[in-house]
């Protein structure tokens, strides 16, 4: 358990993050991830915190996404068909830990892309979504989101903006409920292969709860945090740094 004169920092970042994640549509793994690795939790520890979190997180987010119509799920269920067994089979895949701290890296240097707004902004004119590239999508990310403990809405959501699939609010409502459903699929098949759930997230589910819940409401109404979104491009940074190095 942290001690108290860092367990303090660790839930009020914790808070921000689930804020700023949730307020897009995420569930915030990618920043769990980066914050425990700031604050050297275990790797035994992160992918199960991350994933409780996530379904947290992406639940209330979704539900007010949900609320103010952005959602389609159309444009879910392709994605949803695949990723759900493949995140499963993921999260019953155990890694090496510095091979696990490499690809969490990886996928931690895509988040802070994200949120420098590299990969462009929605397009005026969308089209309907390809159901057979969605399903090639949903199985990758499901597999890779189960095996490292992110939800894989970070990377969804992008992809959907760039393929002219859905505008940002849409990709965010979609996102939500496919980091959901993919963190729960992880969570069965990480407990199955006989891996433990810390107990320690219990002090942290609430703070997450609170955090993401005004994210949510706020993000799905309107959106404009650019200068948190760079200093949660900073967390990331130095956590990608920190994976690689040590």
């Amino acid at each position: 358990m942290l001690q108290l004169e860092i367990l303090v920092p660790f839930l009020l970042i914790l808070g921000i993050v689930a804020f700023l994640y949730a307020s897009v549509g995420h569930g915030g793994a990618s920043g769990y991830l980066a914050l425990m690795a700031l604050f050297a939790f275990p790797v035994l520890f992160m992918k199960p915190i991350a994933l409780v979190l996530n379904v947290f997180v992406s639940g209330i987010s979704f539900w007010f996404f949900r609320k103010h119509q952005h959602f389609k799920w159309t444009l879910f269920y392709p994605f949803a068909i695949t990723s759900i067994p493949a995140a499963f089979i993921g999260g019953y895949v155990s890694v090496n830990a510095n091979f696990y701290k490499k690809i969490l890296g990886f996928f931690l240097i895509f988040a802070i892309l994200k949120m420098l707004n590299v990969f462009g902004k929605e397009k005026n004119e969308l089209k309907d979504n390809n159901l057979v590239i969605s399903l090639l999508i949903g199985a990758s990310i499901g597999f890779f989101s189960g095996m490292i403990g992110i939800g894989g809405g970070i990377i969804l959501s992008p992809v959907i903006v760039l393929l002219a699939w859905g505008n940002m609010k849409q990709a965010a409502a979609v996102s939500a409920l496919f980091i959901f459903v993919n963190s729960i699929a992880g969570l069965v098949g990480f407990t199955m292969h006989k891996g433990q759930i810390p107990t320690e997230v219990l002090y942290f589910i609430p703070v997450a709860l609170l955090g993401g819940g005004l994210g949510a409401v706020y993000g799905s109404k309107k959106y404009s945090m650019s200068t948190l979104k760079y200093v949660l491009a900073g967390v990331l940074t130095i956590a990608v740094v920190k994976l690689f190095l040590v």
